[in-house]
């Protein structure tokens, strides 16, 4: 059984920036496809960046390009998520999420392709 634990997240400024970690353990990390995805208040949950293990691919949605960025260690186990120049719709609930029955999909993945995920840590960015 893979568990995944985020850290990271906290209370910022517009235009800080934050770096979200996830430890993975009880699986073999190298092999799966990871992601992150957010959660505001009332609002379903999106995807936000992706790094495929074949390739090692990387993806993002619309909102966070050139702002954000994913990378994983796989030595460590453990998947970043730098996030620069927030602003407050960038508040969330953000999760780490790994697919263990196949790579990331080209464009990013959808959550129902996810098979693993953490508990999610918090990100509040004030204007």
């Amino acid at each position: 059984q893979v568990q995944l634990v985020e850290s990271g997240g906290g209370l910022v400024q517009t235009g800080d920036s934050l770096r979200l970690s996830c430890v993975a353990s009880g699986g073999t990390f190298r092999r799966y496809g990871v992601a992150w995805f957010r959660q505001a208040p009332g609002k379903e949950r999106a995807f936000v960046a992706a790094n495929a293990y074949i390739g090692g691919a990387t993806y993002y949605a619309d909102s966070v390009k050139g702002r954000f960025t994913i990378s994983r260690d796989n030595g460590k186990n453990t998947l970043y998520l730098q996030m620069n120049s927030l602003q407050p719709e960038d508040t969330a609930i953000y999760y780490c999420a790994a697919r263990a029955a196949g790579d990331i999909d080209y464009g990013g993945p959808t959550p129902t392709q996810m098979d693993y995920w953490g508990q999610g840590t918090q990100v509040n960015v004030s204007s």
